[in-house]
């Protein structure tokens, strides 16, 4: 389960960017999820409550979750498509010369204060 482990990292990262903005509680994180990204979703929260009940600063703040979509790039016709809908084989030339070009990342997009 390494949901906890990306909670610790995104639990530190907003507790320091509080600290340096002299914030003293945080309400919201906005967090988004690329499709493909292995993350479980659900895993995530149950980590995310139980840390930042944790934490002063933190404790009680709702995550709120995004997804990223997964998109593909065909290098042979340089069309991009849904990966989940149709994997590594393009649904446009049938080439598997492809690469994921978004949908596996994590990123925070918002810090709410209180």
């Amino acid at each position: 389960m390494h949901e906890l482990g990306i909670v610790f990292h995104i639990v530190k990262t907003v507790e320091n960017i509080a600290v340096e903005n002299q914030v003293s509680k945080v309400g919201k994180v906005v967090l988004q999820i690329g499709e493909v990204s292995t993350i479980i979703p659900s895993y995530l929260v149950d980590c995310w409550n139980w840390k930042c009940s944790k934490s002063v600063l933190m404790e009680g703040c709702e995550l709120e979750i995004e997804t990223i979509p997964a998109i593909t790039f065909c290098e042979d016709c340089g069309e991009t498509y849904s990966t989940v809908q149709h994997g590594k084989i393009c649904p446009y030339c049938s080439s598997a010369c492809t690469y994921l070009v978004q949908g596996n990342e994590h990123e925070i997009k918002e810090i709410e204060v209180c």
